[in-house]
């Protein structure tokens, strides 16, 4: 796979994690929020089972809350717009708006659009002790992170997709095929396929039907 340059962006006053390794100069930083996360590939067994269940719809109703303040002052809108800022993430813009248009392809209940008052953003970074993952502080905004190693070892297009689809309410199933795409890198990386499956997409469009999400089970 070819290597992804590490661009750098503004720093946002944000510094890496401790223990993350820095690139020359400042790059773009997640906000250091002690959050929940959940993760491309599996992450440390305290995290699964109920424990990552539970972070992945606290991050679902982080970015629901917001979307849905929007949705009350549009309510004659059939898609909930969720919007995203990608300026913390300029290496991974191609992938980001590419991913976008997977999702608005593939449901038709919610959309993803950039913008300005986002209700999620992206960053990118150095973080090999977690890789990419999708996460919240449990207040009302979430963000997903695009680590650098992981991308170049990964389908780069594929893991943003899959965090964006923590982002519509979808949770981790790291046993399920290739063909599904919240397998995340449990098929290894030799699997590239960006795209939901049908039972997904279906997912998906459950949970924001009518612009109201229901509760994960």
């Amino acid at each position: 796979m070819n290597r992804i340059p590490r661009t750098l962006s503004a720093a946002l006053g944000l510094a890496l994690a401790a223990g993350v390794a820095a690139l020359p100069g400042t790059a773009s930083a997640a906000p250091a929020t002690g959050a929940a996360a959940q993760h491309y590939t599996a992450p440390a067994p305290s995290l699964k089972g109920g424990a990552a269940k539970a972070d992945n719809q606290a991050f679902f109703e982080a970015v629901m809350k917001s979307a849905r303040a929007k949705q009350a002052a549009a309510p004659f809108l059939k898609a909930v717009v969720v919007t995203y800022d990608a300026s913390n993430a300029p290496t991974f813009r191609t992938q980001i708006a590419r991913s976008a248009q997977i999702w608005n392809s593939s449901v038709s209940n919610v959309r993803l659009q950039a913008g300005s008052n986002a209700d999620f953003s992206y960053y990118e970074g150095d973080d090999p002790d977690n890789g990419s993952y999708a996460s919240t502080d449990g207040h009302g905004s979430g963000y997903i992170f695009l680590d650098y190693g992981q991308n170049q070892q990964y389908d780069s297009t594929r893991v943003t997709a899959h965090e964006t689809g923590h982002v519509l309410g979808l949770p981790d199933h790291y046993s399920g095929p290739c063909s599904e795409l919240m397998s995340g890198g449990g098929p290894g990386p030799s699997c590239t396929n960006p795209y939901p499956n049908s039972a997904e997409r279906r997912r998906v469009n459950s949970l924001w039907q009518s612009g109201l999400a229901a509760t994960a089970r």
